[in-house]
């Protein structure tokens, strides 16, 4: 029996970003969600779903798309066999940010802007099943590529099935009419992806950042490290933000994260001890970047990686 109590679901247990299953169901199952997105593609039968939209009938040709947690059951009319494409709701957001680069700032920004875009988080997408016949050749691929579990050797085989399929659903999804445009990108907050431009960075942003790296433990302040690459504190963060898509500070921010995450998971050091470590002396301070950064408090993250070790 699977976490959320469905005897027909699969085991995902197994981290990966995309995985696929195809199942045959023959009785009624009770709403459920699931903290992913997911498509699930009718290959034959009928059923009637249960969801944000009220009843609804699916049958051959239709997909059903649900958001992160969103309640869904079913009540198959005899029988419905369906695949379903769990899509990891992180990687999603990751799409987005690269889909909408030229408008958004970072995953933060990605991640309210999907929200706003898919403000639908149940639909039934009827592409026929002519059109629905041409992607099982595709989810039969996928299926077969993520049973075992996720494989490097065959991630980009796997993304290039996920994304042929994309291309032909996303037209069937309803969207939110959003204007945007670069101007109103929020503040860029730690972490990457950062948007960037591919163009050479300039020599001083590439010093400062190799100055910052060598040695994210020294107490730098916009004006010592802009003195240290000979521009004037205001031209280095131009500079810097245009080559690494983050201003000076933010970029040490990101760094002393990367290095406190590192200590966290591989060393029994107390937590104010490695805050202090990587150049943090506030405990509170230091908390509160990391999370930021990160996403979780230093506590937490050690847990978590000390819980997959023993996985």
């Amino acid at each position: 029996m699977s976490r959320d109590g469905d005897p027909d679901t699969p085991d995902l247990d197994r981290f990966a970003p995309v995985v696929a299953r195809t199942r045959s169901i023959h009785h009624p199952i009770a709403p459920v969600a699931y903290d992913c997105v997911k498509l699930i593609f009718v290959r034959a039968g009928s059923a009637i779903l249960l969801s944000e939209f009220g009843e609804k009938p699916v049958t051959i040709g239709d997909v059903v798309m649900l958001g992160a947690n969103t309640l869904c059951g079913s009540e198959p009319e005899c029988s419905i066999t369906v695949t379903t494409l769990y899509l990891d709701h992180d990687y999603v957001v990751d799409q987005v940010f690269w889909q909408y680069a030229a408008q958004l700032a970072d995953r933060w920004d990605a991640q309210d802007f999907a929200e706003k875009l898919y403000s639908e988080p149940a639909q039934i997408l009827q592409l026929g099943e002519d059109q629905a016949g041409m992607l099982m050749p595709w989810l039969d691929e996928l299926v077969a590529l993520s049973i075992d579990g996720p494989s490097p050797e065959r991630f980009y085989r796997l993304q290039a099935l996920l994304f042929a399929v994309l291309d032909i659903v996303t037209p069937y999804v309803r969207t939110t009419t959003m204007r945007r445009t670069p101007r109103q990108r929020k503040s860029t907050r730690p972490g990457l992806p950062h948007h960037r431009r591919f163009a050479p960075l300039r020599s001083e942003a590439r010093a400062a950042a190799h100055l910052l790296r060598e040695q994210p433990t020294l107490r730098w302040t916009l004006r010592e490290l802009a003195g240290a690459v000979h521009l004037s504190p205001s031209q280095l963060g131009r500079v810097f933000v245009e080559a690494y898509g983050a201003t000076p500070m933010t970029y040490l921010t990101t760094l002393r994260a990367e290095l406190l995450a590192r200590l966290l998971r591989e060393t029994n050091l107390p937590i104010e001890v490695a805050m202090g470590e990587v150049g943090w002396r506030s405990r509170g301070h230091a908390a509160r970047l990391f999370r930021q950064a990160v996403g979780v408090t230093p506590t937490r993250y050690r847990q978590l990686s000390r819980d997959e070790g023993d996985v």
